[in-house]
Formats: structure tokens, C-alpha cells, sequence
């Protein structure tokens, strides 16, 4: 009996029924169609078309589930495909950050839309969590005239910082802007969009590594000019530095700020390239490489290789600009890294006008999964470091600071402040007031609302003059929930915001200030003995050298002992 059973499950295995049936339809199929015609011809094309599709399943040799489960396999990558989705939209949680949640994503459609952005029946956040923060309010609120706050980068007018190849051309910039998105990445349409919203708004539209395109161009809304390893924009033939070519872009008057980016959040350390099916006649215009060729960025820059050449390389930039502000834009890494381009500051008397701390959890671009995942300092701790170096060399007050990773709401810009920000720049939740729904598929050319994909079709979804609107109600309407919110504290503007003014739960029974959770320096402290210093310093701010990116970092043991010169192992 078993035996017999056995027989009939090999010769009819049951994973096999969706592909009889289909088979069995298309016989049945044939026939009534050749008894009643018309529309009955339906049924055994389709029926045949499976059928064929089972056969040519159980022939292929790539994916071994279809060779089991012809024709009824396919419902499994089908299902895998839409899970994103599904998930999105009938599973996720209001506020499962992944990586914004549903209720952040609704708040800034809202405020894009200029629609209320009011909630009722009190918050859905739960207060006793681990990690909950708030601002503490005054008895005595303010009452602002403006919410058009804003920040002065490389001095003021009249009023040149001190050091060497300082800046002459200041720029008055709002304190929410933009972040590095290149054309490329983003399509043509969200290039026109962002930049259209930003000079309605009066806010900067920075143009990630690809350079200016035609597109930036056009509405005349103020840039920031990112140049990366690739030097695209003012770049020679064979990828170096061009001098002449920077000096075209650099001193177009939409130019405002020159930023030099050393590092991303989304993968920190790491070169990129656009593959030459990619490269158009106009990223190849905007980038000032050939048209369809691989286009390399690499990981890192030829035109210095030491703390004291950026920095030399800097004030180069500043000059060649017409004295306009220069800065970096950085995700900390080594710690001894910076401290060694802080020397060099120090030793040059050349100070960046700005710098743009990106966090580990940033970045809108496609990186290696281990690089989104654990690669690079978050934005906290980053931002922490370098705002306290400066501090504890004197050298804050010269600096400039920007913060960008996850930053879409008010009270996400008065946390960064908080923690030493001057300024914060957003880029997703920019792409999200285009229209952005978070499919994830940045990468692929196939984005569904046409913010990333160069498919011509695809972007014509995207109405430029609408999104425009959009984007500047979306800065507009943020920075009027800042302007409450300062106001609420009883503060006169963002930068008045300190750590003092946030709390943070620690523990069902405990809140602290986040002044006294955080790393603080005080002024000069890095001048003088280190022993009552963070250990960070302790251990690497003594071993730093304006002279070079390398030290040689605290020994440490192997988790496995090496195996003795004079012996073997042996079985």
C-alpha cells in the first residue's frame, strides 16, 4: 500500500495540480470555444499560455521554486514584489519609522499641501517611553514678528572673520534648507521643482555632487555648490581639480556657498559611479565628463591628501570664488580624523566658513546595505563632536555648523540646535513634499511619482509649478511650527534653543535635560590638560597631527590568539 502510494505521489506529485488544471482548461477551453466561439476563445488562450509557461518552468534552471511549483510559483515572487506595499499601506504602524513613519510622512504632505496639520484627542506618541522628548514651554511666551529665520555664513557684511583667505561675499541663509540631491539622482522635474519652491520661499537649494545642470539654473533660486571627489563641475579631462572651470561656476552670482564634500551619511568612505547607459548629454553637460561613459567618484580626493593641504586647498577655493563662504560637509568617522583637520586649522589659520554634519542614518541615495546599516557616526553623536571641538579649541565662533539626517519637522530643527547646529538641511523630507511616497525604489529608475528616475514618462507626473508650491509650503508652513514653538519656550529666535530646553525620559521614573546626558566642553579645554576631558579626546586629540589623516590607533587585543612560529596544529 505504501509502496503503491509512493508510485502515484512520483508520478503525479501534488505541487503539479495548477499546472494540470491548466493544461485540463485548455482542452476543455478548445473544445467549447470550437463548439460556441466567440468570446470562448478567451479561455483556452490563457489556459494554453500557462500551460506553456509550467513547461518552460520545469525546464529553467534559476530559481528551483518554479521548477517544484510550475505555473502557481510565481504567485510567491509576485507577493514578494508588492510587499513593500502591502505593507505600507495595510500593516505598517502610524509610528514605525521605516525610515519615516507614516505619521511624519502624512504631516509633511500636509503641510506641502497647505492643508491643517492640527491633531485631535492629544498625542498618538507614547510619553512613557524610553527616549520621549520635549520642549519645555514659558509662563511668559514671546510673540515674534517673522519666521524667517535666518543665519549669517562667513561673517557679516562689513564684518570679516578672522584668519587667513577670508570670506568677503557673507550669506544670509534661512536656517532650513535644501540638502545635496544631484541631478541624476533626481529627475529634471524635481530639480525645476525644488529649486523653483526654494526661490519662492528664499531659501538654498544645494545641488549634491553633480554640479549645477541646466535645470538649477533656470528659476534662479540660490545654490550651494557641492563639489565631491569627482570634482564635477570643475573637473579636467583626466578628473582632477580645474581651476578655470571652477571660477565659471564659483562666481555665477546664484552660486552663494562653495561645499566640499569629504563624506555622506548613506555611505560614508565609499566612491560611487553612474554607469555610462546613465550618463546623458545633460549629466554629462552638468558633470563636465563624456557622454556614456562609466562616470567615477571616487573615495577619495586627489587635490590634497593631508589636514594642512584641505585646508590650504580651502582657502584656494575660497579665493578662486570672488571670497565667497567654503565649508565641508562631512559623516564623522575616525575620530582622530577630524581632530587632525582641526589642527590644521589651527597651525593654517584657515577655517572652513561652514560645516555640514551628515549622520549615518541620512542619505537619499542607493548604498551597500552594510553601509547604511553600520557605517558612519549618527547624526547626535557627530554633531556633538564637532561642535564640541571647535568649542574646546576657540575656534566655534568662526565655524558655521549645519545638520542634516532625518530632519523634517520643528521640532526635529530645534532638537539639532539643541545639540550646537546653527542651521539644518533636509533632503528626503524635501522629496517627500514633491510627492515622494517611500517606495524605495530611488535606484531603480522606476520611482512611481517621478522624483528619482530620468524615464521622461515617468517624470512627466511630476507637474513642476505644483510641486513648487509645494515644496515652499512645506518650508514656509515648518518654519511658521518653529516660530510657535520658539515662541511657546518664551526664546526670541531658534538659536536661542539649548540643550537646557529639551528633556528626555531615561527610564519609566526618570527625565534629565539633555544637557546632562550629552558631551560638553568648555571653551579652551583642548588647550590645556585633557585628564578631566571625555575619553575620545583623551585618547586621540594628543595623538592627532595636522600633518596627516593616519595615526596609529590604541593596540588592541585580536579576539583569537595567533598560533606559535614553532608550532602547528595538528590533528
Amino acid at each position: 500500500m505504501s509502496t503503491g502510494s509512493s508510485s502515484r505521489v512520483r508520478l503525479f506529485p501534488i505541487r503539479y495540480t495548477v499546472w494540470a488544471l491548466c493544461m485540463l482548461a485548455s482542452v476543455l477551453g478548445l473544445a467549447a470555444a470550437l463548439a460556441w466561439g466567440g468570446w470562448w476563445w478567451l479561455l483556452p488562450a490563457v489556459a494554453i499560455a500557462l500551460s506553456a509557461l509550467g513547461w518552460v518552468d520545469v525546464q529553467q534552471t534559476r530559481h528551483a521554486i518554479l521548477r517544484n511549483y510550475p505555473v502557481i510559483g510565481h504567485m510567491r515572487f509576485w507577493l514578494e514584489y508588492i510587499r513593500p506595499e502591502m505593507r505600507q499601506y495595510f500593516i505598517e504602524g502610524d509610528h514605525e519609522a521605516l525610515p519615516f513613519s507614516r505619521a511624519q510622512r502624512s504631516l509633511v504632505y500636509q503641510r506641502a499641501k497647505g492643508e491643517p496639520d492640527s491633531r485631535p484627542f492629544g498625542t498618538l506618541l507614547d510619553v512613557s517611553a524610553n527616549g520621549y522628548e520635549w520642549v519645555n514651554h514659558s509662563l511668559t511666551p514671546t510673540k515674534l514678528s517673522t519666521q524667517d529665520f535666518r543665519v549669517w555664513i562667513g561673517g557679516e557684511p562689513g564684518q570679516p572673520l578672522p584668519g587667513k583667505e577670508v570670506c568677503t561675499q557673507p550669506y544670509h541663509a534661512s536656517i532650513f534648507n535644501i540638502s545635496a540631491m544631484s541631478f541624476g539622482a533626481l529627475s529634471a522635474n524635481a530639480i525645476l521643482a525644488l529649486n523653483l519652491g526654494a526661490r519662492t520661499s528664499g531659501f538654498a537649494h544645494d545641488t549634491g555632487e553633480g554640479s549645477i545642470s541646466k535645470y538649477h539654473r533656470e528659476h534662479g533660486g540660490d545654490l550651494i555648490w557641492q563639489i565631491a571627489s569627482g570634482y564635477f563641475g570643475c573637473r579636467n579631462p583626466d578628473g582632477t581639480f580645474s581651476e578655470e572651470r571652477f571660477i565659471e561656476n564659483a562666481r555665477d552670482p546664484q552660486v552663494k556657498m562653495i561645499e566640499l564634500k569629504l563624506s555622506q551619511g548613506a555611505k560614508p568612505g565609499h566612491g560611487g559611479m553612474l554607469l555610462g547607459a546613465k550618463v546623458t548629454p545633460e549629466i554629462a553637460a552638468a558633470r563636465g565628463i563624456p557622454v556614456g561613459q562609466d562616470c567615477i567618484s571616487p573615495s577619495t580626493h586627489s587635490a590634497f591628501h593631508t589636514p594642512l593641504q584641505l585646508m590650504q586647498f580651502l582657502g584656494r577655493l575660497r579665493r578662486l570664488s570672488g571670497g565667497k563662504p567654503v565649508g565641508i560637509k562631512l559623516c564623522v568617522g575616525h575620530p582622530w580624523e577630524w581632530f587632525a583637520m582641526v589642527k590644521a586649522m589651527m597651525e593654517t589659520d584657515i577655517t572652513p566658513d561652514f560645516i555640514v554634519v551628515d549622520g549615518a542614518e541620512g542619505g537619499t541615495g542607493a548604498a551597500p546595505v552594510e553601509f547604511t546599516d553600520h557605517v558612519g557616526v549618527p547624526l547626535q553623536e557627530g554633531l556633538l563632536l564637532v561642535h564640541n571641538t571647535l568649542i574646546g579649541v576657540s575656534l566655534r565662533h568662526r565655524i558655521k555648523l549645519g545638520a542634516a539626517a532625518k530632519v523634517i519637522t520643528a521640532f526635529d530643527i530645534a532638537r539639532m540646535m539643541a545639540l550646537g547646529a546653527d542651521w539644518c538641511n533636509a533632503g528626503r523630507g524635501f522629496m517627500l513634499a514633491l510627492g515622494c511616497i517611500q517606495a524605495q525604489t530611488c535606484h531603480t529608475g522606476h520611482c512611481p511619482t517621478g522624483v528619482t528616475t530620468q524615464d521622461p514618462l515617468r517624470q512627466k507626473a511630476l507637474v513642476v509649478p505644483d510641486k513648487a508650491t509645494r515644496v515652499a509650503n512645506f518650508h514656509r508652513n515648518t518654519m511658521h511650527a518653529l516660530k510657535e514653538l520658539v515662541q511657546a519656550a518664551g526664546l526670541h529666535h531658534p538659536n536661542e534653543i539649548t540643550a537646557h530646553h529639551i528633556v528626555r525620559r531615561t527610564s519609566d521614573s526618570q527625565v534629565h535635560q539633555l544637557a546632562n546626558t550629552i558631551l560638553r566642553v568648555q571653551p579652551g579645554a583642548l588647550l590645556g590638560p585633557l585628564d578631566e576631558q571625555h575619553n575620545v579626546f583623551k585618547n586621540y586629540w594628543p595623538r592627532a597631527s595636522a600633518q596627516s589623516f593616519q595615526i596609529a590607533p590604541p593596540p588592541l587585543q585580536p579576539s583569537a590568539a595567533a598560533p606559535k612560529e614553532q608550532g602547528t596544529i595538528t590533528g
